[in-house]
């Protein structure tokens, strides 16, 4: 017998032996009168029976009732127990022992009672690793990576440090930002097209629906690899089509796709060369790793199926249960070779920032550091804000051009905020950028203003 690998997503949960794809379905469930059924049959179900669908049992593992009156004689334990039973019973044939790649959206009292529910199953698992950490196989030299990847509800960014081997730094999880979200934006401009061009709105009913979010998945691979879509279903015999351009499909994803990169640049100091490393899922959807390109900068690197799970077996095949119980591993060796990336030093987007714009006033960015704070020193140039304003440090954060970008420095005890996001540290800023300090908080906006042509 052997190790097995499974990589928890509720996207698409996956088992692995060293040989084939065991299991490979999403955290779906269906509560049905008769059954209860998990996985695929639940997510083919999804739009005919909305209300008897769940999809948030393991992003939020707990013992509670399920909100929902009619179940609640069943909790998120009830679900996650059901469909890990339904994973094991096909994989147990295969291997003896289970290690499993968690995300970053199950917290310590997650994973504690998702290991009680293996104990109780039967599940023989020997060791838990976070799934950036399983996923990253390789060191990126001269750059810093993160790890990007979707669930249905989230996007987990996972900053990595390569002291010798992978180990998590930290994780930022973007709740709102998962798979639903893009889902529900493409079946809305997908129908729209249907409706304008063929005069059928699959939307009309929950069959119909449920059709083009079975399809959504061959679509979106063909919006990746050409400019526009065919799209079809048939309906009580009858075939309905439309076409789409794939701009119109990344359109519709930008609002989700903007956070994730807005939180990126925040997770990036600004002297800091990035390497996003996308999951196979992120790498699927079309337009995002063109969009972090050109958004982040650095170097993007998509992985390929599977990858998460592979790293697992290839790296902890020896793995055994300790007495002293089951932890959380944060870093493991790398098994591929290393990349060397080299800095470019070309700004990310065109047009450089050459204002800051605070209430009526636009002032100049420059090699000179504007500084901003509530006590003014000597000899610098200064945006006084004053005493009155919570979480405003004496001498907050400053804004210069340094080679060639855009750079704020935090120096404060509360931090300073771009876009919504507080970063670490520095941060290089782009035209449009708001930049918060203190609670409710000072906003300014970085912009650019056209040179002066004489006239």
């Amino acid at each position: 017998m052997s190790l097995l690998a499974a990589h928890i997503n509720d996207a698409g949960i996956s088992v692995l032996s060293n040989e084939r794809l065991l299991y490979r379905e999403p955290g779906f469930a269906l509560l049905d009168d008769d059954e209860l059924a998990t996985g695929s049959k639940a997510f083919e179900n999804a739009r005919i029976q909305p209300r008897r669908i769940q999809n948030r049992f393991w992003s939020e593992l707990t013992t509670d009732a399920l909100p929902d009156r009619r179940f609640q004689h069943l909790s998120a334990a009830d679900l996650v127990s059901r469909q890990l039973e339904q994973i094991w019973r096909g994989a147990a044939a295969s291997g003896d022992r289970l290690v499993v790649a968690v995300p970053a959206y199950m917290t310590g009292d997650n994973l504690g009672l998702f290991l009680g529910i293996a104990h109780e199953l039967g599940v023989p698992v020997v060791g838990l690793v976070d799934a950036a950490v399983a996923a990253t196989r390789r060191e990126y030299r001269g750059a810093v990576p993160v790890h990007v990847d979707l669930s249905l509800h989230a996007t987990s960014l996972s900053r990595l440090k390569q002291s010798g081997q992978v180990q998590l730094d930290r994780s930022e999880v973007i709740d709102n930002s998962g798979m639903l979200a893009l889902y529900d934006a493409w079946i809305r401009v997908i129908s729209d097209a249907f409706v304008k061009q063929s005069r059928f709105d699959p939307l009309h009913t929950a069959e119909t629906e449920q059709l083009l979010l079975d399809r959504l998945g061959e679509w979106l691979a063909s919006a990746s690899a050409n400019d526009t879509v065919a799209l079809e279903i048939e309906y009580r015999g009858i075939a309905h089509g439309a076409e789409i351009e794939s701009l119109h499909l990344i359109s519709a994803a930008a609002p989700v796709y903007q956070r994730i990169a807005s939180q990126l640049r925040a997770i990036y100091r600004a002297e800091e060369t990035p390497a996003i490393q996308l999951s196979d899922r992120a790498a699927r959807m079309p337009g995002l790793a063109d969009m972090l390109a050109a958004r982040v900068g650095g170097d993007i690197f998509l992985l390929e199926p599977g990858a998460t799970a592979r790293g697992l077996l290839t790296r902890c095949r020896d793995m055994q249960r300790g007495d002293s119980g089951v932890t959380l591993i944060r870093q493991l060796p790398w098994d591929q070779s290393p990349v060397t990336i080299e800095r470019d030093e070309t700004p990310v987007v065109a047009g450089q920032p050459t204002h800051l714009l605070f209430g009526n006033t636009a002032y100049a960015i420059g090699r000179r550091a504007l500084v901003m704070g509530s006590q003014p020193a000597g000899g610098e140039r200064w945006i006084d804000l004053g005493g009155d304003m919570p979480g405003i440090s004496r001498r907050h954060c400053s804004i210069e051009r340094k080679s060639g970008q855009c750079i704020v420095q935090d120096f404060s005890r509360y931090g300073t905020f771009l876009n919504g996001h507080k970063i670490d540290g520095s941060a290089v800023l782009q035209v449009g950028d708001l930049i918060r300090l203190g609670s409710p908080g000072h906003e300014f906006r970085v912009i650019m203003t056209e040179p002066d042509d004489g006239s």
